[in-house]
């Protein structure tokens, strides 16, 4: 007999009628297929464990369930045209999850993945999003302050998208000049556009 923790019994209890079958079958499966996982809490939501590492979690929401296995290699990712968390979208009902086989194998993988200790290869990084272009106006203003120019070369590129977009965003001249202005006296400074948010 599985050993349960009974916080996850209370969890299921306390889900949407819709949602308690799925969480009922879910937990059960995960058991089936990894015999010595462990169960817990974790954020709130029941997640099962092996050798202390999360193999899989579950939550249940007002309208839809979900359910997550982690330790995957890249080939075997679900598909990422899923909405909502876990791997496998938005759960409404039993049938949404793939058959139980899938969900079978793919536990044992991750389960295999956390005993032997591999680590899953980072994600790659997205492409920088390009800068928009500079305006005339503001890289005048730039250039007429020698300790503003220097400040602003060596930014960081989404330092200089905030205030690329916080001048570009303003709909007024007035605004605009007024946004340059203050702009040009931060970067002199050193300081980023949110500064005062971040405690600089």
């Amino acid at each position: 007999m599985p050993e349960t923790d009974p916080r996850i019994d209370a969890y299921i209890e306390k889900s949407a009628a819709f949602a308690q079958p799925i969480l009922t079958h879910l937990r059960k499966l995960v058991h089936d297929a990894v015999p010595e996982v462990e169960e817990a809490i974790k954020w709130g939501m029941p997640h099962f464990t092996v050798n202390g590492k999360n193999l899989a979690g579950m939550a249940a929401f007002k309208a839809h369930a979900s359910f997550g296995i982690w330790p995957t290699l890249e080939e075997d990712a679900p598909e990422a045209t899923r909405d909502g968390m876990g791997s496998f979208g938005k759960l409404a009902s039993l049938s949404d999850l793939p058959d139980a086989a899938d969900l079978t194998a793919r536990l044992q993988k991750g389960a295999a993945i956390l005993r032997a200790g591999i680590k899953a290869p980072p994600k790659p990084k997205k492409p920088a999003k390009p800068l928009p272009p500079m305006p005339d106006d503001l890289a005048e203003a730039l250039a007429a302050n020698a300790a503003a120019s220097a400040v602003w070369d060596g930014f960081a590129p989404s330092h200089k998208r905030e205030y690329l977009d916080w001048v570009i965003e303003a709909k007024r001249e007035e605004t605009r000049a007024k946004r340059i202005a203050q702009a040009v006296e931060w970067i002199a400074e050193g300081k980023q556009r949110n500064w005062k948010y971040m405690g600089c």
